[in-house]
C-alpha cells in the first residue's frame, strides 16, 4: 500500500454488461505491450498492489482493478461468481482497449486470475499468488460461518483474525503502517459484499479449469500461509504444466505485500516467458 508511485495514472470506472461500475488505475501508457492486470484479495481494494506495481513500471503498464462489491466499485446485492468477477475483468479490458494480458491475482484475485486464464483468450500469462482453485470439502460451511459472523456483528471483530493470517508475527512488528492500512480498507468494506464475496469463495472449485490453462503460470505462496495453504498451492502448480512453484520462508498471506520483491521478480519472469520486451 505504498503511495510513492510516480509514474503516470489514470483513474476511472467501466460500466459492465449487467449495469455494475468496476473502478479501476492505469499505471503507465496503455500502448505499452507489456501489460499486467491486478485483481486483489478479499476485502483489499486495488491499492493493495501498490508495492508490486513500483517494481512493474515503466517496464509494464499496469491495471489494477476493484472487484465489483469492493473499493470505489459497485456493490451489487449477491450472490456472486468466480466467473463472474472474471467476466467483469474482460469487460474492463475490452472498454479500455487493454487486451493481451498477464493477469495475477492474490487470494481471491488468484481464483478470478484462475477462471480468466483458463477461459479467455486475453491472457498471455496467469501469476496465482497465495490462492487455491478449492478451499475444501467444508469450505461451503466454513465461509458461511464467517459471512454470517460478518452478517451479525460486523467486521471490527474479525480484524484479529484477519491480521494473523496476512502477514507473519516479524512483518506486523515491523510494519505497522501496512498493517492498519490494511485493516482500515477492511473496516471500510460493505458487509452485504463482504459476505456475498466469502460465500462465493467457499462454493469455488476450480480444479477442472487448471487443465485448461495453457499459458505460461506462476504460483506463488508463503511458507506459513495458513489461509491458502502451500499444499494448496503445490496442487495448483501440479495440475497447470509447465507453471512454476514458489515458496517463499517465513511469509504469510498477503505476500504481494510481505515480500513485494520476490512478487514482482516473478511476474517480471513470466513476461519473459510470455515474450514481452525488457
Amino acid at each position: 500500500m505504498n503511495q510513492t508511485i510516480s509514474p503516470e495514472v489514470v483513474s476511472s470506472h467501466v460500466t459492465v454488461r449487467d449495469g455494475t461500475k468496476i473502478g479501476f488505475s492505469l499505471y503507465g501508457a496503455k500502448e505499452n505491450t507489456a501489460r499486467v492486470v491486478l485483481v486483489h484479495s478479499l476485502a483489499m481494494d486495488r491499492h493493495f498492489w501498490g508495492p508490486v506495481i513500483e517494481r512493474l513500471v515503466p517496464r509494464a503498464a499496469v491495471l489494477a482493478i476493484d472487484a465489483r462489491g469492493h473499493g470505489a466499485s459497485d456493490k451489487p446485492a449477491g450472490p456472486y461468481t468466480v466467473q463472474l468477477f472474471a467476466q467483469d475483468v474482460y469487460d474492463v479490458l475490452c472498454a479500455t482497449d487493454f487486451r493481451h494480458v498477464l493477469i495475477a491475482g492474490a487470494s481471491m484475485g488468484g481464483c478470478v486470475a484462475l477462471q480468466f486464464a483458463a477461459t479467455c483468450e486475453d491472457a498471455i500469462a496467469a501469476g496465482l499468488i497465495d490462492t487455491t482453485a478449492w478451499y475444501g470439502e467444508t469450505a461451503p460451511q466454513d465461509w458461511n460461518a464467517r459471512a454470517e459472523k460478518a452478517e451479525t456483528v460486523g467486521l471490527a471483530p474479525l480484524v484479529e483474525f484477519q491480521t494473523t493470517r496476512w502477514f507473519s508475527e516479524a512483518f506486523r512488528a515491523q510494519h505497522r503502517d501496512v498493517v492498519q492500512r490494511c485493516v482500515d480498507t477492511f473496516l471500510a468494506n460493505d458487509v452485504a459484499a463482504f459476505a456475498a464475496t466469502g460465500r462465493m469463495l467457499g462454493s469455488f472449485d476450480g480444479r477442472a479449469l487448471m487443465r485448461d490453462v495453457k499459458v505460461p503460470t506462476c504460483v506463488i505462496v508463503g511458507e506459513e500461509d495458513y489461509a491458502a495453504t502451500p499444499a494448496m498451492a503445490r496442487a495448483l502448480h501440479a495440475g497447470i504444466a509447465g507453471s512454476t512453484y514458489t515458496e517463499i520462508p517465513q511469509a504469510r498471506h498477503l505476500t504481494p505485500l510481505e515480500t513485494p520483491d520476490i512478487v514482482a521478480r516473478e511476474l517480471h519472469t513470466l513476461l519473459d516467458r510470455a515474450g514481452c520486451a525488457r
